[in-house]
């Protein structure tokens, strides 16, 4: 069974390359194409709405799920192409579920991805092919043959651990370049006040960075709660001095997360979110989008890499603030003296 955090019966998400999140789109090649590593396509893209997109393309889960191997060549397959909303939506979806994509009619893309089925044709066609039915052979003709009888060796948890370990393993590849996750947190040592965003499955993530962030950076606050309050608290922050603002966004991504990177972005912050793809509907909203995929085969999803994606920014975070260490002595000190731990 295949769920997300809340187990609303959604599929997990996978992770994206790099890329840039436009107002038309994904896409639009800049400075350069896209270059291998792990099967995962490491590419620049800037899109007109100026988001960078840093990771490489991913994919977890179960057999008949979402397939490594086949989603990382999907990702190198959309990158350096400028897709429209809709075709980012159906692009998601073919990664999301990368394992079906290769037999998937473009009635059953449609009906998966929500949108019509001569969007679909238009998809195929803004990826040079000729229709939906050139673009399916193609992926039928690089789909791997080899992988399905080991996956039938193990059970279910441990193709869900196995998942998640290629999950960190892309996420290694994609820290290759070092650049992107130094400059978050930069921003994130500057921001005083910093604001961290996680709403539903997301919670939790958001929840471990704020608690050991707070070790460090003199004031850290944590956005847990949706409703009217939350565009209040990003209002009273930026109000306090807040320049940066970090969000953990997975599926499924509720309206009010979009909505309030939207407010957010307009009040002046710049947005750095940890999303389950490139392609998730934050991207749009979002200046530096760090994608970390979750894993499907369990009935809900298992986020190891957002959450260890997480405490890379912490280090990040760290290592631009000056005073980190002097902070961390001191806490040591007063937690020996009041006798907080055992160990």
């Amino acid at each position: 069974m295949s769920g997300d955090g809340d187990n609303d019966g959604g599929v997990g998400g996978v992770g994206g390359g790099i890329g840039g999140a436009a107002g038309g789109g994904m896409g639009g090649a800049a400075g350069g194409g896209a270059t291998g590593g792990a099967e995962g396509a490491r590419g620049v893209q800037a899109g007109a709405g100026g988001t960078a997109a840093v990771g490489g393309a991913v994919g977890t889960g179960r057999a008949g799920g979402t397939d490594t191997g086949t989603a990382a060549r999907l990702q190198k397959l959309f990158e350096g192409h400028r897709l429209t909303p809709t075709q980012r939506r159906i692009a998601h979806c073919m990664v999301r579920r990368a394992a079906d994509a290769p037999f998937l009619s473009s009635v059953e893309l449609a009906d998966l991805a929500g949108v019509s089925q001569p969007s679909v044709t238009r998809f195929a066609v803004a990826l040079g092919f000729d229709g939906y039915p050139a673009l399916r052979r193609h992926l039928r003709e690089v789909a791997p043959t080899a992988g399905a009888a080991e996956a039938g060796t193990a059970n279910e948890y441990q193709q869900a651990v196995q998942a998640e370990i290629d999950n960190l393993r892309q996420l290694a590849a994609a820290l290759t370049d070092p650049a992107p996750v130094a400059e978050a947190g930069r921003l994130f040592a500057v921001s005083r006040p910093l604001l961290v965003l996680g709403l539903r499955a997301a919670t939790a993530q958001a929840a471990g960075f704020t608690y050991f962030a707070r070790k460090v950076h003199p004031d850290v606050r944590l956005l847990d709660e949706g409703g009217t309050l939350l565009t209040d608290r990003i209002d009273a922050a930026v109000r306090a001095g807040a320049s940066a603002l970090l969000c953990f966004a997975l599926p499924r991504h509720p309206r009010e997360v979009v909505e309030a990177l939207e407010y957010a972005r307009t009040a002046g912050l710049t947005v750095v979110t940890v999303a389950d793809s490139a392609f998730a509907p934050v991207a749009h909203h979002t200046d530096l989008l760090l994608p970390a995929p979750v894993g499907t085969g369990l009935s809900f999803d298992t986020a190891c890499a957002p959450m260890l994606l997480g405490r890379v920014l912490l280090e990040a975070m760290c290592d631009a603030l000056p005073d980190a260490q002097a902070r961390l002595e001191e806490f040591d000190a007063r937690a020996a003296e009041r006798g907080l731990f055992v160990e």
